[in-house]
């Protein structure tokens, strides 16, 4: 018998995400790639960058009507990305 302990390699890979503090940084890719297929491609468009610090999505737009409106939804579009990511990792998300 092995005395070492065995570890799966998603607890594994889950350990070194963490060590090295790249959780953040992975679900910030993760939100990125998905940000088209849940908010659609009509305001992907006019997306310029995604970017996620302690729990805050903020999302950088071309144009002052579309925050506008995307503002009024705020609650709603972190529900859909959180549930998209199968994480409650959104708290907060900022349009600029």
């Amino acid at each position: 018998m092995n005395s070492f302990n065995q570890k799966s390699l998603g607890e594994s890979i889950k350990d070194f995400l963490k060590t090295y503090r790249l959780e953040e940084k992975l679900t910030e890719a993760r939100i990125t790639v998905s940000w088209e297929k849940v908010m659609g491609y009509h305001i992907a468009k006019y997306t310029r960058k995604v970017t996620l610090r302690k729990k805050v999505l903020y999302v950088e737009l071309t144009s002052s009507v579309m925050r506008n409106e995307l503002m009024m939804a705020r609650e709603k579009i972190i529900g859909m990305i959180n549930k998209e990511i199968g994480e409650g990792i959104i708290e907060e998300v900022v349009f600029r």
